[in-house]
């Protein structure tokens, strides 16, 4: 696949210029042999610094492209927190544009000091693991709060699928997780649309369900014992990110699933074992969001009046992160509209939910695939799903069904 990326920016029927910093990408099979080229084509001259930790330094089959200064972190421990970001700097060597061979960690270095130093930047990724490669949002955890901060998208992405296809088969599930969980992040951004007037992007949207299909059909290859079609699942990765510099958010790509990923990210008390790479939890909170919407949708719901969230209880589930939330939830998204509205499009919102594959198909797809489903395969105790999606809900002032229930009352 070479994607020109020119098509997806401009002025749109929904009102929007979508913007497209992204010229190119390249998932194919001896991508990185024609790397110059590329390059070439895409205006990207200058003096290059490229950036590995040392797992994608050392993957067998890596083809070392050309540099000025070589960068090499320390993979253990290598996490996307702003400190150890903005601590590479004087390392990086006044470069005309950052390269970066890894995946989404190493991603986030390059894309937060690119933006910082004003210069673009390269990514050539090693897995197929999230839809971050060509999306324009960083997501770097400041003072303990998990934080997606828009910056600059890559120039450029060169994908060398021999190396996606040495990966191990748990991180390329990971990434099917994540792009499968768009059942519930598109769900959650179109009854945002219905119930307080959201900007909605039936383009951007019809992307994010083309990644979907591709996905679809490659897990549908997967589990009848095809070979992985590493091509395809690439792709449904890239187009899921190219909605985020459509969009200039993650709203397409990302809702209430989501945010029981940054939950695991950030530790809050009693989450603190919490732990797996980022596509698997998301896959793990796309069974546990189907499953409340499908039971909210056997419901009916009553609205009732809006209440900020209490302080009391912010401080309690989250203890040292609570200032922090707090913040972030000082402008409601709930108190922008009447609840009335949700009741109003309650039978266009149950129409949604019925398009969604319930719980347990999610979770049979995972287990097929030997991927993780249950909140135990994340570290996380079964007893605490009861609060799971209040809690989670709170880490991000973003409208989505799960918080929408604190103005709703149910009745059977």
């Amino acid at each position: 696949m070479i994607l020109d990326c020119a098509k997806y920016s401009g002025r749109c029927a929904c009102g929007m210029a979508h913007p497209m910093e992204t010229r190119l990408v390249v998932a194919e099979y001896g991508a990185l042999r024609s790397f110059d080229r590329y390059m070439e084509e895409c205006g990207l001259t200058g003096r290059r610094t490229v950036l590995y930790d040392t797992n994608t330094y050392n993957l067998p089959g890596m083809i070392h492209v050309r540099a000025d200064r070589e960068i090499v972190l320390d993979a253990r421990g290598l996490h996307s927190e702003k400190g150890l970001i903005e601590a590479i700097v004087p390392e990086l060597d006044d470069p005309d544009v950052i390269i970066t061979v890894g995946s989404g960690t190493l991603m986030d270095f390059a894309r937060y000091n690119a933006n910082t130093l004003g210069i673009p930047f390269v990514a050539i990724p090693t897995l197929a693991s999230s839809d971050g490669f060509t999306a324009n949002v960083c997501s770097v955890v400041i003072d303990g709060h998990k934080r997606s901060i828009p910056m600059h998208a890559p120039a450029l992405v060169v994908t060398d699928l021999n190396i996606i296809a040495g990966a191990p088969m748990s991180l390329t599930v990971s990434g099917v997780a994540d792009i499968l969980a768009k059942h519930l992040s598109l769900a959650d951004w179109l009854i945002a649309h219905l119930v307080s007037g959201e900007h909605y992007c039936e383009r951007v949207a019809l992307l994010a369900r083309e990644a979907l299909a591709l996905m679809e059909r490659s897990v549908a290859g997967l589990l009848r014992g095809d070979r992985p079609d590493f091509e395809a699942m690439t792709a449904a990765q890239m187009y899921s990110g190219l909605t985020m510099q459509m969009m200039g958010s993650s709203r397409a790509a990302s809702g209430a699933e989501h945010l029981i990923a940054h939950l695991v990210e950030m530790k809050p008390p009693r989450f603190e074992s919490a732990h797996g790479v980022h596509g698997e939890c998301v896959g793990v909170g796309a069974v546990v969001v189907s499953e409340e919407y499908h039971r909210l949708a056997r419901l009916k719901p009553r609205a009732k009046p809006f209440e900020p969230l209490d302080e009391g209880w912010i401080r309690e589930k989250f203890g040292p992160l609570a200032d922090g939330i707090i913040a972030e939830n000082a402008d409601d998204v709930l108190k922008r509209f009447d609840a009335q509205r949700i009741v109003d499009c309650w039978d266009e919102i149950v129409y949604i939910i019925s398009q969604i594959p319930s719980a347990e198909s999610l979770a049979d797809t995972l287990r097929a695939l030997d991927g993780k489903y249950r909140l135990r395969d994340i570290g996380i105790d079964e007893a605490l799903r009861p609060e799971l999606l209040d809690i989670s809900s709170a880490i991000r002032n973003r409208l989505t069904l799960a918080r929408m229930r604190r103005v709703l009352d149910f009745e059977g």
